[in-house]
């Protein structure tokens, strides 16, 4: 009886000691890991923002407060965390038969292991870490965008501001033009119609509608850009900046696209899934390995006790099934491999359209700098000198002011276009934004 006691004891500590086991982490997963410690965690409190915080303080808090962060963040966390379970052995199982006439016959409790080979384990868990690499990239992917979509939505809030300043300057410089254009038409000075004061009222009014509109127009950018720091309508309104437009310098076109063929965000991603597709095909490969099964019961009512060991071993004897099993992998690597190549031919394609657009605007942008407000400020000049002599109308300069007001609004309009392609070029061309942490 103190024997069968003892079998059976020693099966459950046996149980509950392997229930501590741990395994050798190896030097794969070891990576992934370490890369995960060392980003910043989506939980991590986001930089306090003021009234004089910069651009990037702004982009910073956007990172680290965007739920689309934070869901790619735990997607990759999950992925890494799947390595241990793909390269680690089956659990043991405690096992439990008995043989029962009318009384009890035999009692045979056990424990059995489910035994695949090392390179097998070792190719379940190299797949499993290359798809970890993919989610990483999806990660980085979000940021980006989030990054992006912040940086866009303060350029949307400048330009807007902007806009609104420069209206209201030019909603005065008609009604200035207006006044004396009305005063010249009452007293038969100058060379002042009926026709033109209708045409300035029409203008007038054309302008205080856009006026009235802008105000929409902030309110819709103010919410674009509570949004894009991943605050909810109802959440408080952060310190609104006072943000200001300016032309952000662009490397070389060489320059550009060395930096989108080794950093592009979706090219990392796909050389990632890539390498996830040649881990499938190792692991595919192993289709024709063999596993096993060990495990021993005894029998604590027999007297002498006796042990009865067991082994298990599957044959994989269908080639077809196993060729097959390959053929699907490799196909899959090949298949990732030719959306690798596509995708450096859409890049092409993109970073030449916002490379096209920011020069558009920089050509724009370089007319109205250095030709039509200069030589707007030489009419000016002239007018000034031709109202003094009396030999022309102070509705002219009026005039002419609002021709530079009409100009500005052009060149607000080209750099807020140029500020978004810049901002996509970046996209195209980085690989991670900078470290948000705090």
């Amino acid at each position: 009886m103190r024997s069968r006691l003892v079998v059976l004891s020693g099966c459950f500590a046996a149980a509950a000691l392997l229930a501590g086991c741990r395994t050798a982490v190896p030097v794969y997963e070891a990576q992934a890991r370490s890369q995960l410690a060392a980003s910043a965690r989506p939980d991590a409190r986001p930089p306090a923002l003021a009234a004089d915080s910069t651009e990037a303080d702004y982009l910073r808090f956007a990172v680290l407060n965007h739920p689309a962060v934070a869901a790619a963040y735990y997607d990759w966390r999950a992925s890494v965390e799947a390595i241990t379970p793909a390269r680690s052995l089956p659990d043991p199982q405690f096992t439990f038969q008995a043989d029962v006439a009318d009384t009890l016959m035999s009692l045979m409790p056990g424990l059995m292991f489910d035994l695949t080979t090392p390179g097998k384990r070792a190719a379940l868990g190299r797949e499993a870490a290359a798809g970890s690499a993919v989610a990483y990239r999806d990660y980085t992917a979000a940021v980006l965008r989030t990054a992006t979509a912040a940086r866009k939505a303060w350029i949307e809030l400048a330009y807007v501001e902007e806009t609104r300043r420069l209206y209201t300057a030019t909603i005065h410089a008609v009604e200035d033009t207006l006044a004396l254009t009305s005063a010249e038409y009452a007293t038969g000075s100058g060379m002042a119609t009926l026709e033109k004061q209708t045409r300035l009222q029409s203008e007038l009014a054309r302008h205080h509608a856009h006026h009235a509109t802008l105000d929409d127009q902030f309110a819709a950018a103010r919410a674009k850009f509570k949004s894009a720091l991943g605050l909810a309508p109802t959440d408080p309104d952060p310190p609104w900046p006072s943000p200001a437009l300016a032309a952000t310098p662009l490397p070389t076109e060489q320059e550009l696209w060395q930096r989108a063929s080794a950093a592009n965000p979706d090219l990392a991603k796909m050389r990632a899934m890539v390498d996830a597709a040649v881990a499938s095909v190792a692991v595919a490969r192993t289709a024709g390995t063999p596993d096993f099964s060990l495990g021993a019961m005894a029998d604590v009512r027999a007297n002498p006790i006796f042990v009865r060991p067991t082994a298990d071993i599957t044959l994989p004897i269908w080639r077809d099934k196993i060729a097959a099993t390959v053929a699907a992998a490799e196909s899959r690597r090949d298949a990732a491999t030719a959306r690798l190549r596509a995708g450096q031919l859409d890049l092409a394609a993109e970073l030449a359209q916002a490379l096209y657009m920011a020069r558009e605007a920089d050509r724009m942008l370089a007319y109205i700098d250095d030709t039509a407000l200069p030589n707007l400020a030489r009419t000016a000049a002239s007018l000034e000198a031709a109202v003094q002599s009396g030999m022309t109308s102070p509705a002219m300069i009026s005039e002419t002011r609002m021709m530079e007001l009409d100009l500005r609004h052009e060149r607000l309009a080209a750099l807020r276009d140029r500020e978004n392609a810049v901002a996509d070029l970046l996209l195209l061309t980085t690989d991670t934004a900078s470290d948000p942490s705090p």
